[in-house]
């Protein structure tokens, strides 16, 4: 078992100092200026989306006429691997990392969140950029659970595992404490007018069966599975001293180096299959940093170690002298030591 934090204390651990990818990245830079060569787009990614969601659509489509047994194992075997690439490559579009176009972005977001079932490709790049600007701040980052939530789960292993089971009805209680992030956009808009046009079509086509597959794939992509510890790796505090952690096990091969959350945190406009190449180019950080092997033990650890609560992560207040204003709320996660692309322009 790895040391884990004790979060007994009932509370965030807090910190004074500003998020550490912001001077890490500085210092990278310093020794490796070749790693601005990594930043860029892939728009090869759509083909994976346009791939993927057309396999979930299909195994759907065949299960709806499966027995319940068969469709709830495929769930988890196969279709929480797919959505949770289609997870991957949301983000990947909130970073504008697939398009120049902020819009077409948005639009294969948008498209990629279609299996999930529920709209939420849009509302995830605003929250998302807000985590990668204000870091831990709790009143603008909406990675940070709400203290209610810490306190309701505690320390026991069936309530956590119940949390890991329910993760996406939990996010959807964040937003309204981060009160300078407006909610709607007529982006937000036209992500739940798609969303309800391709739920819609699948149960009207291919029957309430072939829906039910789609959602029980959707939770368990982010919750009770070997990927959802890919939550409690990236920001809890399981190695003292380390708010981020990246994981480099073999799961990465299929979660399209989401693992790799260091890299990705300290240079957020380098894409997906780039991210090896960050870890490779600057052996003496990365490799000393604490970092994660597997899933599934994280997953058993984070469940069974009573050391290990929601509240196992860190705060601050400090939000590196930029205003928090709900109109920032994008332009700001490009700015300073977040690198855009060459010839990127801002996103609108």
């Amino acid at each position: 078992m790895k040391n884990a934090v004790d979060s007994s204390g009932e509370d965030f651990l807090f910190s004074d100092q500003r998020e550490p990818h912001a001077l890490r990245a500085r210092e990278i830079l310093r020794n490796h200026a070749e790693i601005r060569g990594l930043t860029g787009r892939n728009p090869w990614s759509v083909l994976l989306v346009i791939g993927i969601v057309l396999a979930q659509t299909a195994l759907a489509a065949v299960l709806a006429r499966a027995p319940l047994w068969a469709s709830l194992a495929m769930a988890f075997a196969v279709g929480a691997v797919l959505d949770h690439a289609l997870w991957v490559l949301i983000h990947e579009c909130s970073h504008n990392l697939l398009f120049r176009s902020a819009s077409w972005n948005r639009i294969a977001a948008i498209a990629a969140n279609f299996p999930h079932v529920l709209p939420s490709a849009v509302s995830f790049q605003t929250y998302h950029l807000k985590h990668h600007a204000y870091q831990g701040v709790y009143e603008l980052d909406a990675d940070i659970p709400n203290r209610w939530e810490a306190r309701l789960v505690g320390h026991s292993a069936a309530r956590k595992a119940l949390w890991l089971l329910l993760f996406p009805i939990f996010q959807v209680t964040r937003p309204p404490r981060l009160r300078e992030i407006s909610l709607f956009s007529p982006w937000v808009f036209v992500n739940i007018g798609a969303q309800l046009a391709y739920d819609v079509a699948v149960w009207a086509v291919l029957g309430p069966r072939a829906l039910l597959y789609l959602a029980v794939s959707f939770f368990f992509s982010v919750g009770l599975h070997p990927l959802g510890a890919r939550w409690i790796q990236e920001h809890f505090l399981v190695f003292e001293g380390q708010e981020t952690s990246s994981y480099y096990g073999p799961l990465n091969v299929v979660a399209l180096n989401v693992g790799h959350h260091n890299e990705h945190h300290d240079f957020p406009s380098v894409p997906w299959n780039r991210l090896p190449a960050v870890r490779r180019s600057v052996p003496e950080v990365y490799g000393a940093l604490h970092s994660h092997r597997s899933w599934t033990r994280l997953l058993l650890q984070f469940i069974f170690d009573r050391r290990l609560s929601l509240f196992s992560r860190t705060v601050r207040t400090e939000r590196g002298q930029r205003p928090a204003t709900a109109n920032a709320s994008v332009a700001e996660a490009t700015s300073g030591h977040f690198l855009r692309a060459p010839g990127s322009p801002r996103p609108s």
